[in-house]
């Protein structure tokens, strides 16, 4: 059941179910929690007897306010965000995850309020550091496109990036849905501020302690599977797990729903 937090002038939509381990989950860039399984359909229902799992549409997505500040987009402040969503749930300490930038989200949380995190869920990390300037450059095409109507255009050049290795052409058909029903002007400014994030840096990422699980997929060029090796070389107590096929990608759920009880 969706409920309402507000945070100042922020509402966060969200939704809270399960018993256990608080676990705070973020979405993907231009996602949601709706539009999310179209994606990275992860099995709740496997995850919740182990998990008080929160789920939220971040700012700018979803139910959730758009603000037009494009620096509100940054990771560390979406951080900021989550924080406050925490603090209004009464949750103490928990375990941060999310996929894409929901994992670079968690991955601020860690390295700005330690003494929160219990533990970190890092599924398909995106692009960061040397690898990200491309990716701004791409973000701010795209909602360039977007702005002029020319949803087309942004569907058509999707078409041409081969889907990640788990994956078939049912990929592409899933981005043309999501293209299409979108909101244009809040796709747009999400990825503006998207150009303006990035992660903590390596010395910060260091310093986490915490037991990590890192989940990638192979064949993305926006969620490359150097991001993931490099936070494993990182993070100390960090597994890591590279998923090429669907049979690798389906045994997801189970991953995290294993690594979460372990945490008890």
């Amino acid at each position: 059941m969706r409920q309402s937090a507000a945070l100042g002038d922020l509402e966060l939509s969200f939704q809270r179910q399960g018993s256990g381990v608080p676990f705070v989950w973020g979405h993907g860039l231009t996602s949601s929690m709706e539009l999310e399984g179209e994606f990275l359909n992860l099995d709740w229902a496997s995850i919740e007897p182990h998990a008080d799992v929160v789920r939220y549409d971040a700012r700018g997505h979803g139910l959730s306010t758009l603000t037009t500040n494009l620096d509100d987009y940054s990771w560390a402040h979406l951080a900021d965000d989550q924080i406050a969503l925490a603090d209004a749930l009464d949750i103490a300490t928990y375990v941060a995850g999310g996929a894409s930038m929901g994992a670079a989200t968690a991955l601020h949380v860690a390295v700005c309020a330690p003494l929160r995190v219990r533990g970190l869920v890092l599924v398909i990390p995106p692009t960061a550091w040397e690898t990200r300037d491309a990716q701004r450059s791409l973000y701010l095409d795209r909602a360039q496109l977007v702005v002029e109507g020319k949803r087309d255009e942004v569907i058509a050049a999707a078409k041409q990036v081969p889907p990640p290795d788990p994956f078939g052409v049912e990929w592409h058909d899933r981005i043309e849905r999501n293209t299409l029903a979108a909101d244009q002007h809040q796709m747009a400014c999400v990825l503006r501020g998207a150009a303006t994030a990035d992660f903590p840096t390596r010395e910060q990422v260091a310093a986490i302690a915490v037991p990590t699980l890192i989940l990638a997929w192979s064949g993305d060029a926006g969620h490359p599977v150097s991001s993931a090796e490099q936070l494993h070389e990182l993070i100390g107590p960090s597994e890591l797990s590279v998923a090429a096929t669907a049979a690798e990608f389906a045994s997801w759920s189970e991953r995290i729903a294993s690594f979460i009880q372990s945490l008890r």
